[in-house]
């Protein structure tokens, strides 16, 4: 029995209502635990999970199974228990009305009789089907050693088994376009079976030699041979490892990582003939920390969230166009990796702008995090907290300074160095009010206030927000004595990076930044230091400053210092300096609330004890090194200090732009900067090799770029999966 064929896409469009169904049997298990788990995910978070998403999510109506007219010895009562209610649910399903996607939550294996036959009945011909498991399930009633029924579904879906059970209206599967992963317990009959149909099936040793990302990829191909069919995937939880997911009827050994399931599985967001999910054997009874509903619903955000394209297309709608974003849509990041919401894994070449120095979810930070957030994360700074005075302490003892003022980004940090300075240039200097000038470097990025985008060269910055205010002058980045040339009497304070990052990872000439320094003691200047994107070990030195011995008279920190968790960012000087303000003169909120100490003392704590400005002057020397050798074409010049380097490119040869995302492609994220440079900034932590591997890609993707007449972007293996 069918119904009138309905196109795949049409039962899943982007606008569909995921309609979530529990189908609460357990009469084909040994234990009656997976009934249970409809309910137990009802009041767990999958719903939860897939709004959060922005997918519309509504739970249907239950079913429930009617009890076995004979004892529960009696394997015929029981299959035909387990038919009737695989009938009832075959009905429901086939009967959703379009704009509804079906995701089954079970109950026992028993329950998918009924639901592929119903969903095929629903889109008029049998889906293609993966089916991930640690078991066949391919038992008849004459072949099976247990007499449990949950062993037997994909038989009788494939039209062989019980007449009860191969009679639920629907059609039966095409074994050509139906394949099993994660097999590794099973008994010869059901493998017989299989293996004379022409089911693939994929057991854990190839998935082992494989890898679980070639291995689902093929068998989607399999699934999907008949895209006017659509294909529908069947997850039996006991397919996962037993150590990370215990709550499960019928464990085995070994078995597939949640984890890795999950970012499989968002391969799926991009099947538009994707018909339907079924997630079953669910023990809430085993699950006491609700581990495995958070997993469950893991799983069901994985395959059914939104794709990359419709996130672009839904920011790009809803959001302020101030952003030009690379075509990646992150949602995970692990160490120097990120994934994508469709699956795929790319090296972080950027590092938030050296904001992920100690790689994304940092165990120890992420730990800091969770503990502080679990306590108190603020107060305002109306009152005291116990974190900040060990916060602020280990600031000023880790880079020598007398005070420091936490706020939260690194322009509010730029910020309050810039009040400091004009208000010491008044108080201390002797500066007329309202003349305290302040000179800043051509080429600077400081951040994008009005004030600091008044310093700003970049006339994109500046275009429609005038007027600035007055008493911001600008002089050549690298050139001391045009900043003496520019110091009169009013001048309170010069604000340099001892690197351009933005600027175009530009590296002053050797001796500038301590010339600079005595000129600016020489005038009674401060010289105010933005260690933003340079500071805490980024540049080979745990500040970029000691590679010429200067100690500034004021330091700004943020990006790093946040652990790539939260924005925290402060100013550092001495009494002298830092002592202008007074109550009210300046203030946050959110500056120095708890959470951010607890996170910056302990990205403090890893600073100390790791030291990671070692490996990162190791490694950049390598990394430049590997670049000037291959003498690329199109490439004016390699620069940069440690794990800041940047690849600046003839603009004739090719715009860095295009080259980030023939990148991106390649698996490698990062992005373009000023001067046509592309950006080289990993975290601090990547292993050697890594980098290495990422130094091939770069070279390969140069040396293969077609020049002025550059095609659409392609991709390179190298770090995709």
């Amino acid at each position: 029995m069918t119904t009138a064929r309905n196109d795949p896409a049409e039962l899943r469009s982007p606008h569909s209502t995921v309609a979530i169904l529990g189908a609460a049997s357990a009469l084909g298990a040994p234990h009656a635990g997976p009934a249970s788990g409809p309910e137990a995910l009802r009041h767990a978070t999958v719903a939860q999970r897939l709004d959060a998403l922005g997918i519309a999510a509504e739970w249907l109506e239950p079913l429930h199974p009617q009890p076995p007219s004979s004892p529960a010895t009696d394997m015929n009562a029981r299959i035909e228990a387990c038919a009737e209610f695989a009938r009832r649910l075959a009905d429901r399903l086939a009967a959703l009305p379009t704009g509804r996607f079906p995701l089954v939550l079970g109950g026992d294996h028993a329950i998918a009789t009924g639901t592929w036959r119903g969903l095929g009945r629903r889109g008029g011909r049998a889906p293609g089907l993966i089916w991930i498991d640690a078991h066949l399930d391919s038992h008849t009633e004459h072949s099976t050693h247990s007499g449990n029924i949950h062993g037997m579904p994909l038989a009788a879906l494939l039209g062989t088994g019980h007449p009860a059970l191969t009679a639920i209206p629907g059609p039966a599967l095409d074994p050509a376009r139906t394949c099993i992963i994660g097999a590794r317990a099973w008994e010869p009959e059901e493998q017989a079976l299989l293996a004379g149909l022409g089911v693939r099936v994929f057991e854990m040793s190839e998935i082992e030699r494989r890898g679980l990302t070639a291995v689902f990829a093929e068998a989607m191909a399999i699934a999907r041979a008949d895209p006017e069919a659509g294909f529908g995937l069947s997850l039996d939880l006991d397919a996962l490892d037993p150590q990370a997911f215990p709550a499960v009827t019928c464990p085995e050994a070994g078995g597939l990582d949640p984890r890795a399931l999950a970012e499989v599985l968002m391969r799926l967001r991009t099947c538009p003939d994707l018909v339907g999910l079924e997630i079953v054997e669910y023990r809430p009874d085993l699950d006491p920390g609700r581990h495995g509903a958070q997993w469950v619903a893991e799983f069901a955000a994985a395959a059914l969230g939104p794709d990359g394209a419709s996130l672009q297309a839904r920011e790009s709608r809803y959001g302020a166009a101030n952003y030009a974003p690379l075509p990646a849509v992150f949602q995970r990041g692990e160490g120097v990796w990120l994934w994508d919401v469709d699956g795929r894994r790319y090296l972080d070449m950027m590092s938030a702008y050296s904001a992920v120095s100690f790689g994304h979810s940092h165990p120890r930070l992420v730990g800091a995090l969770v503990t502080q957030a679990q306590r108190l994360a603020l107060t305002s700074r109306a009152f005291f907290s116990d974190r900040l005075p060990v916060f602020l302490e280990r600031l000023c003892t880790t880079f020598g300074f007398e005070r420091a003022l936490p706020v939260n980004t690194g322009l509010e940090a730029v910020e309050t160095a810039l009040k400091a300075a004009r208000k010491w240039g008044h108080e201390v200097k002797g500066i007329a009010p309202e003349r305290a000038r302040i000179i800043a470097c051509e080429g600077n990025f400081h951040g994008r206030s009005i004030a600091i985008v008044g310093l700003s060269s970049n006339a994109r910055y500046r275009a429609g927000f005038g007027p600035f205010p007055p008493g911001l002058e600008r002089v050549p980045f690298g050139d001391a004595d045009a900043l003496e040339a520019a110091i009169t009497p009013e001048t309170a304070a010069f604000l340099v990076e001892p690197i351009q990052g933005e600027g175009g990872i530009i590296v002053p000439p050797p001796g500038y930044l301590s010339r600079c320094a005595e000129i600016c003691r020489r005038h009674h200047v401060l010289l105010i230091a933005d260690e933003v994107q340079t500071g805490l070990g980024r540049t080979g030195r745990l500040l970029a400053c000691e590679h010429e011995g200067v100690r500034p008279d004021g330091l700004i920190l943020g990006k790093a210092l946040g652990g790539g968790l939260l924005p925290v960012s402060a100013f550092l000087a001495d009494r002298a300096v830092m002592d202008v303000f007074r109550p009210g003169d300046h203030g946050s909120t959110f500056g120095g609330n708890p959470l951010a100490a607890a996170v910056g003392t302990e990205v403090l704590a890893l600073l100390a004890e790791t030291r990671p400005w070692e490996r990162a002057e190791r490694l950049g020397a390598k990394l430049v090194a590997q670049l000037r050798q291959a003498k690329l074409p199109g490439v004016r010049e390699i620069r940069g200090r440690g794990l800041l380097v940047g690849v600046a490119l003839d603009p004739a040869f090719a715009e860095a732009g295009e080259v980030a995302e023939r990148l991106l492609s390649a698996g490698i994220a990062t992005r373009d900067t000023n001067g046509n440079v592309v950006r080289l900034a990993p975290p601090l932590v990547i292993d050697e090799d890594v980098l290495d591997a990422a130094a091939h890609t770069i070279i390969t993707v140069l040396r293969t770029y077609p020049g002025p007449r550059a095609s659409t972007p392609h991709p390179h293996p190298a770090f995709i999966q």
